[in-house]
């Protein structure tokens, strides 16, 4: 389930600096009790896909003990009125959860050279917080286990009044240290990090450490801990099935487990960890969201589980385990054909759900509890572990999207105090910062970070490449501008910037708590766009504009020159983009523009379908300019509605396409439009000693001929990027894209909200056959599948096309954008037929956020 999580700081074990006043004969007599403890081995299981982290290293000895520091983050703790239930209802029946779930597609790994790619989950803002990471857990586990063992034999010594006597704060300050050590040098450590709350709040709560304890023994060290877990009075015990609810996303079904199992800190007061059924990942949620599993019929909802393959599998999962614990036998689904075996475990389901919404009977809400051996803090439980068989059979509809790009694997092992530990060798002057990375700590740099001073490698060059021009929904970065990272972020407060910068990075390079003043300063500027060049160890480079430039630049092909750049124009200087588009369609570059929030002057669209023009008119409100047919618009024309900042088109592609048999070429027919659209931007280009930002875009298809393609190229004198809108949608729609777009050619990275699989573009009540639909064209059968031309939708158990609505969302328009003017279902799917993915046009806009103004 799509989720945000919430930070929380590792647990520390407090230094014994306290004289020993134990005889040799006690110090032996815990050596053998530690010795004959058997150290736990956690199974390393991988939670989702990893983010981008480093492992905590292994302790080496009782005098030096490393903390491992892994985030995060939590969703708000607002209620919110879904499916029937409002935070009036919840609030009454007990105290219940802000849940944050981790999503994101799983990708597989490139070669032996490349490093694991940026989580494509969001994470926490201070503002708009619906963001997420994903986090490895395994790592954590055998860094706790090496821990255990390596932790010296120490003698308990309690205080006279024991942790059962004087719990919380007292029992704390009365602990003494248990043993000596002679203190040693340590690198400065960085800051806890902050368990992130609602961004309403005048405070960030951070999350407790957890008491020190005066015993190394882990069996005492345990059961001391597992009597002020949950201790709350507030409910939701340990092994306890809950619904928990996320800001925009129903109420998902979870089991509350120990802070002990998911290798991060413990939770705080009034708050629970939970492992969400279905993809088995962590949040911390707030007890006001949590709802006991027996509210299943105000909680289950139906849309989603008609729509999302995960939410089924997770309402699977948890009625398994339900019926386990009541005693409910259902019939066990065996079958050796996939189709076979998904239709009985559907039927199982069904049969499930209704005895969940008739109340789980004959046992009710009793027959839930969970039994003592899954009380336990310690006991590791996972879905495949502990629901029946025929769990595992189930298969979501939905396949792990691949890239197109190979991501790079990390050679070296970068533990979570390597860059912590260098950055503090640079402020003693031991090390220079360009001889690391400033993103992650590697020494195996490979060029020099572009925005900052500092180097980068390899590894967080890719990861810049995908991250630095992706922005979410509210027109911001998606990620770190250091790091490409980040598990809470800085937004800055100008309004034309749309930079973030995590909390870590701050911290870390800037100095300790400057984090928190820059929450407390309010607006903001971020360390882009302040007055001064230096901020602690964070240099902004004097030339930043024109590295980042040269950093996406496409200079790999020789037959050409390399595009001129342009750098970005600072934030108190952009103005309204004023756009030529020629051949517009259903006006895709403003509606695209609108989203990334570019404030647009005038937008000028030739254009001589008038369906195509009724579209643009209603859902634009009359602020495009409509000029007619491309052939008549003159150099007199272009100077008067001019100047341009933007030239667009792509031109017919009926004659270049070789599905075609009777094309007729780039010279004749439609084909010749290439060369109107060629003309006109010739007459649009700034005059000689203009040196204005000017950018250009022209897109035809890929399965043209060779010699057309080298004709469009020498003319535009570039060499075009590929772009397959399958990796950002439903559908193949493989695209050809000429420009010089700063970036154009970094990678295709899908966002939080787009729709990958033709399952999440369906009505209600509708099935998808096949997860990616081929190219949809003007012609009516471009909708059949396959060889055998099948419909993809199964409605009623019969074949069904795909709806006009439906069509819209796999374009990424919305919903009935095209449904104007009484028009059929076969005119509007001509429209979307030739018209642009907006996703991928999305992708290709972002970087023009950089020169001009922003709302």
């Amino acid at each position: 389930m799509p989720s945000n999580s919430a930070a929380a700081p590792a647990c520390k074990t407090p230094e014994r600096d306290a004289a020993r006043k134990t005889s040799s004969g006690q110090e032996q007599e815990v050596c053998g009790l530690v010795q004959e403890e058997a150290p736990m081995d956690a199974p390393a299981r991988r939670v989702g896909r990893p983010a981008r982290r480093r492992r905590p290293p292994a302790v080496d000895s009782c005098e030096s003990l490393k903390e491992g520091v892994v985030g995060v983050k939590e969703a708000e703790c607002n209620g919110e009125n879904e499916n029937g239930v409002t935070q009036g209802a919840v609030q009454g029946r007990h105290s219940s959860p802000d849940s944050s779930h981790q999503n994101g597609s799983e990708k597989g790994d490139g070669n032996e050279n490349s490093a694991p790619s940026t989580p494509r989950k969001k994470r926490r803002k201070l503002e708009r917080p619906e963001k997420h990471v994903e986090e490895d857990g395994s790592s954590s586990d055998a860094s706790r286990g090496e821990e255990e063992q390596k932790a010296p034999p120490v003698e308990p010594v309690m205080s006279s009044n024991s942790m059962a006597d004087q719990p919380g704060e007292d029992a704390q300050k009365e602990e003494q240290p248990a043993i000596s050590v002679p203190p040693t040098p340590t690198p400065q450590t960085p800051p806890p990090q902050q368990q992130h709350t609602d961004p309403a709040s005048p405070t960030v709560a951070t999350t407790p450490d957890p008491a020190p304890v005066t015993c190394s023994n882990k069996s005492l060290r345990r059961s001391c801990e597992m009597e002020q877990e949950y201790e709350d009075g507030r409910g939701f015990g340990i092994g306890v099935l809950v619904w928990g609810k996320l800001r925009g996303f129903s109420w998902w079904p979870g089991r509350i487990v120990s802070w002990w199992i998911t290798g991060r800190s413990r939770a705080a007061e009034g708050t629970r960890w939970v492992m969400w059924f279905g993809d088995g990942k962590f949040s911390v949620v707030c007890v006001e969201k949590l709802l006991p599993l027996s509210s299943f019929s105000t909680a289950f909802h139906q849309p989603t589980y008609s729509k999302q393959p995960m939410y089924r599998r997770a309402i699977f999962e948890v009625l398994q385990t339900a019926s386990t614990r009541a005693g409910k036998l259902f019939p066990v689904c065996v079958s050796n054909d996939d189709s076979d075996s998904r239709k009985n475990i559907e039927l199982l389901t069904r049969e499930m759900i209704e005895w969940a919404s008739a109340g789980f009977l004959p046992t009710g809400a009793k027959g839930l509890e969970p039994p003592p051996a899954e009380r336990s803090p310690y006991t590791e439980v996972y879905p495949e572990m502990w629901v029946e068989p025929e769990a595992a059979a189930y298969t979501a509809p939905k396949k792990p999207r691949k890239s197109s790009i190979e991501k790079p694997k990390i050679k070296e092992i970068i533990d979570e105090g390597t860059r912590e530990r260098l950055v503090y060798e640079v402020r003693q002057k031991c090390r220079n910062i360009e001889d690391m990375c400033i993103s992650c700590g590697s020494l195996n740099v490979s060029l020099e970070h572009p925005l900052f001073i500092g180097a980068m490698c390899q590894s967080c060059k890719n990861c810049f490449l995908e991250c630095a021009y992706q922005y979410d929904d509210d027109g911001y970065q998606s990620y770190c501008t250091i790091c490409c990272g980040g598990r809470e972020v800085l937004m800055c407060g100008n309004n034309n910037c749309c930079r973030c910068f995590c909390v870590e990075c701050v911290d870390l390079l800037v100095g300790t708590g400057s984090a928190q003043a820059a929450i407390r300063e309010d607006p903001w500027n971020c360390y882009m766009c302040g007055s001064k060049n230096v901020f602690g160890l964070l240099r902004r480079r004097d030339d930043w504009t024109s590295r980042l430039q040269l950093f996406f630049a496409n200079n790999h092909d020789q037959d050409f020159e390399p595009p001129k750049l342009y750098t970005p124009v600072a934030p108190e200087k952009r103005q309204p983009i004023r756009v030529l588009s020629l051949f517009d369609g259903i006006a895709t570059g403003l509606l695209v523009l609108k989203d990334l929030g570019i404030q647009v002057e005038r937008y000028v669209a030739s254009e001589v379908c008038e369906d195509s023009v009724t579209v643009g008119m209603v859902r634009h409100q009359g602020r495009i300019i409509y000029v007619g047919d491309v052939r008549n618009v003159t150099r007199k024309h272009i100077q008067e509605w001019g100047p341009f900042d933007l030239v667009i088109g792509g031109s017919p592609c009926n004659d270049l396409s070789i599905v075609n048999p009777a094309r007729k070429g780039l010279f004749e027919g439609t084909g010749r439009l290439f060369f109107e659209f060629y003309r006109l931007l010739h007459e649009a280009r700034p005059k000689e000693g203009d040196d204005r930002p000017f950018f250009w875009l022209f897109e035809n298809v890929v399965a043209m001929g060779v010699s057309d393609k080298r004709d469009i190229s020498r003319f535009l004198e570039c060499n075009p990027v590929m772009i397959d809108a399958k990796e950002v949608s439903a559908a193949h729609r493989a695209r050809y894209f000429w420009g010089n777009l700063p970036g154009m050619n970094r990678p295709l990275s899908a966002m939080a909200n787009d729709r990958l699989d033709l399952q999440d573009c369906l009505e209600h009540g509708r099935t998808a056959k096949f997860d990616k639909l081929r190219t949809i064209t003007t012609r009516s059968n471009s909708i059949k599948q396959g060889k055998d031309q099948h419909f993809p939708v199964y409605m009623n158990n019969k074949e069904d096309i795909l709806w006009c609505t439906e069509m819209e969302r796999v374009f990424g328009f919305p919903v009935h954008y095209t449904d104007v003017s009484n028009m059929s279902r076969l005119a509007r799917q001509r429209l979307l037929g030739r018209s642009w993915s907006v996703p991928v046009i999305r992708h290709l806009f972002a970087p023009l956020k950089e020169y001009f103004a922003c709302l």
